[in-house]
């Protein structure tokens, strides 16, 4: 079994940034991908960004492209959030899988996080 622990959210002005971290332990898969997702209350999870097992590629959604970065260093992932706007307030999951190329749909991902909140105040 594969655990994931995010930490990292809280409140924070508009235009301000937040550095969400991911660790993962346990059984770990040899080679995974990670991704962060996003749920907003009364709205679907949705994609965030994600990235691959030696973190050379990564992918974004349009909605954080050019102000969101996603990095990985072996089992522990981050999300440096810039620019933030009450848009982006939601719990923000970690999500594992294993596979080796990134894919965005929720069910595709084997682990997940507990989330942890991000506020963002206008």
């Amino acid at each position: 079994q594969v655990q994931l622990v995010e930490s990292g959210g809280g409140l924070v002005q508009a235009g301000g940034s937040l550095r969400l971290s991911c660790a993962a332990s346990g059984r770990t898969p040899g080679s995974y991908i990670m991704g962060w997702f996003r749920q907003a209350p009364g709205k679907e999870r949705e994609f965030v960004a994600a990235i691959s097992w030696s973190g050379g590629s990564s992918y974004y959604a349009d909605a954080v492209k050019g102000r969101f970065t996603i990095s990985r260093d072996n089992a522990k992932m981050y999300l440096q959030m810039n620019s933030l706007n009450p848009a982006a307030t939601a719990v923000y999951y970690c999500a594992a899988a294993s596979r080796l190329r990134i894919v965005t749909a929720p069910p595709a991902y084997d682990y997940w996080g507990q989330g942890t909140q991000v506020t963002v105040s206008s």
